[in-house]
């Protein structure tokens, strides 16, 4: 089950060898009327988008007890750690400590709201959810965002490295009075900070329309909307060549599409392109190469690679 819904529940957890998963989970499911869960180790792979469970890493179980009475909520929590103490003695893999924590009656639609933190992202940039405070340093460039179901709230790694790439070449000056192409735009984030580094107009396209809509409404909430535009397509943008281009895609797609990323940029243009997972940045750089793109700066953050690539004059 995806844990409780209603509280307040206390949570029991242990971290398990994967050989005593099973047997944890039933032990405590004798005390957990709100259900167990487990969250096997895993490893990112397919350019990140998909995950791979680790064996040779430890298992968390979740357990969750009604907690209207804290004090009987507690005394079962010691009676699990008693009998998950007993199951040592018949030799299984090690299990961690039983730790408790408090889980309160959440409106779930909105919990996920609490994941999402004021964010600085190099030396300028700060994305502020909206639900969110701050008060902002005299350099700061602020994006009000809400995120809404489209991709690109600036807590992944694939956009931090993409808004750094955006202010590393704002200071360069090649965002002056430029004009930019946000392909898969997600939330707008990009473009939003693209238009506030010193971009003239930027279009954003996708295929999702849901994305769309959000990358409308936040560019909206910025008052950007005489500088930004947002539709449903991909490439080819149709429109007249381009100083930037931002992809925020994949490795495969950036492969596939280096040929058209590379059209749509005029000589002397500017490609930045990122969530490449790690073991795709050669293929990458190599389908750029290909098609006369040239590399001329990497941005590493973890497992995920952006590149900044240069149509020749």
């Amino acid at each position: 089950m995806p844990g409780p819904r209603l509280g307040p529940w206390l949570e029991l957890s242990v971290e398990v060898d994967n050989e005593a998963v099973e047997a944890v989970s039933e032990v405590l499911g004798r005390f957990a009327p709100g259900g167990v869960t487990v969250e096997p180790a895993f490893e990112l792979v397919e350019e990140g988008l998909g995950a791979r469970i680790d064996p040779m890493r430890p298992a968390m179980v979740r357990a969750y007890v009604p907690a209207r009475d804290l004090a009987a909520a507690e005394r079962t929590a010691a009676e699990a750690a008693e009998a998950l103490g007993h199951l040592q003695a018949f030799g299984l893999r090690p299990i961690g400590d039983l730790t408790t924590r408090i889980v309160h009656e959440t409106d779930w639609a909105e919990a996920w709201k609490a994941h999402f933190p004021v964010l600085r992202v190099g030396r300028r940039l700060v994305i502020k959810p909206t639900w969110r405070d701050h008060v902002p340093d005299a350099a700061d460039v602020v994006l009000d965002l809400d995120p809404g179901m489209a991709f690109g709230t600036g807590l992944h790694p694939t956009t931090r490295l993409c808004l750094a790439a955006l202010e590393s070449a704002a200071d360069r000056g090649h965002l002056a009075a430029a004009r930019v192409l946000d392909i898969g735009c997600g939330s707008g984030i990009l473009a939003i900070a693209a238009v506030k580094l010193g971009a003239t107009t930027v279009l954003g396209v996708d295929t999702d329309p849901i994305a769309v809509e959000a990358t409308i409404a936040n560019v909206a909430r910025n008052g950007l909307a005489s500088h930004v535009t947002a539709r449903e397509g991909s490439l080819p943008s149709g429109q007249p060549a381009y100083d930037l281009v931002l992809a925020n895609l994949i490795g495969s797609l950036l492969i596939e599409l280096a040929a058209p990323l590379r059209d749509e940029l005029r000589s002397g243009g500017r490609l930045l392109a990122s969530g490449i997972f790690v073991d795709r940045e050669t293929d990458v750089q190599k389908a750029f190469a290909g098609v006369g793109l040239a590399v001329v700066d990497r941005v590493v953050d973890g497992d995920w690679i952006a590149l900044e690539a240069v149509r020749p004059e």
